[in-house]
């Protein structure tokens, strides 16, 4: 492998745009890339464009009544009805829906062709991680599932193991559903618990379908955890069960939306914590799986404060450029966000917190405590089926 990283982008995903007022505000996309210039880190990858995903890439995962579906209200918006989830107040049509979502969709499939090749050791599509569209519909601001491609992908160019990890504060149902039978794919989720959020799925005990027992994990966190249950949730899970597996390419989701600012959801985690878990990811990624690493974005949606922030240091992370937590945020971009929000920007990559946990593995386990009730309920669901000790 060359060792180098690679960065997929191209402008004109910002036009993933439901409308005003909708939480999937594409100037998040915008912002996170002008601060990636901003710092330098476009120069110390390779930002690469891709083509639109086509209609043979696209059934990899979706249903070709479903792909004709979105073409059709991508050419007459006016037309869409909620059949399929489009036209929803979820996911609204627009003109070039299925352009657009393909052209994302594209830059994943092409992230994860380039790590599988040795092109390069680690890609990063922030643009991507839209994770639940379904095979015959939209969901959840989620037209085509991205980050499902790229794992189908992998095994249609011969990968035998593939392991995606979901960090994202929602259920990565779109993934799990895809890969419900396939033993060649572990699924890894974290979310807010099911009660409380969107997309109400995500149990513990959905653990895969029947030729795949024990590769579909769940972890479901009470709403209010905050970054020292964040972390020690992930470190309970993530590392055995990725170390047991030993994916040849581990694909990550790094939804921004377990923020504590976050206006969708309800966990309390900040952008340390996330610095915390990108990092975590990249170290697995050459523990687990020889260094090759697919990472995507996912939600988020304050998108000033935290999503530019979070997902240009998971750039600079999979360039080797880690950014200080207390590296100042340039000028230049504080204006950008101005001009594009009348918003104030944030003025530093932190949030000044220093997240640290307690290891799951080393004791304490305290069984009154609803964190490790829902941690414990996830290792017995599925560690047995790895050989693992709940």
């Amino acid at each position: 492998m060359s060792g180098r990283a690679q960065l997929m982008w191209d402008e004109a995903v910002t036009g993933y745009d439901f409308g005003r007022g909708h939480p999937m505000d594409p100037v998040r996309l915008a912002l996170t890339m002008r601060l990636v210039e901003a710092f330098g880190l476009d120069r110390a990858v390779s930002v690469e464009a891709a083509k639109p995903a086509g209609d043979s890439t696209l059934r990899l995962v979706h249903r070709s009544d479903y792909i004709d579906a979105v073409r059709r209200v991508s050419a007459d918006p006016l037309s869409a009805d909620g059949s399929y989830g489009l036209g929803t107040e979820d996911d609204p049509a627009f003109a070039g829906m299925h352009e657009v979502s393909a052209l994302i969709a594209g830059q994943s499939v092409a992230a994860a062709e380039a790590v599988w090749r040795g092109a390069v050791e680690h890609a990063v599509n922030f643009t991507g991680g839209l994770h639940h569209a379904m095979p015959g519909a939209a969901s959840g601001f989620c037209v085509y599932n991205d980050a499902a491609l790229a794992v189908a992908r992998l095994l249609e160019l011969g990968a035998e193991r593939v392991a995606y990890v979901d960090v994202d504060v929602h259920h990565g149902d779109g993934v799990q559903a895809a890969f419900w039978d396939d033993p060649r794919v572990l699924t890894i989720s974290l979310h807010e618990h099911p009660r409380t959020l969107f997309p109400a799925t995500g149990w513990p005990e959905e653990i895969g379908g029947e030729e795949a027992r024990g590769q579909a994990v769940n972890l479901a966190l009470p709403a209010g955890t905050g970054d020292a249950g964040w972390l020690r949730a992930f470190h309970a899970v993530v590392p055995e069960l990725l170390a047991a597996f030993q994916p040849q390419v581990l694909v990550t989701q790094h939804g921004a939306d377990t923020h504590f600012e976050d206006p969708l959801a309800h966990l309390a985690v900040s952008l340390d914590a996330q610095r915390a878990v990108a990092d975590s990811c990249h170290q697995l990624a050459h523990r687990c799986a020889q260094g090759r690493w697919v990472a995507l974005g996912g939600g988020g949606y304050a998108v000033v404060e935290v999503v530019p922030r979070s997902w240009t240091q998971l750039v600079a992370i999979a360039a080797g450029r880690q950014l200080a937590p207390e590296t100042e945020l340039p000028e230049e971009w504080r204006q950008e966000v101005y001009r594009l929000t009348r918003l104030s920007a944030p003025r530093r990559m932190t949030d000044g917190r220093t997240p640290s946990w307690r290891d799951f593995a080393e004791g304490g386990y305290d069984p009154a405590d609803r964190l490790d009730q829902a941690i414990l309920a996830t290792r017995r669901a599925v560690f047995p089926y790895h050989g693992l000790m709940p």
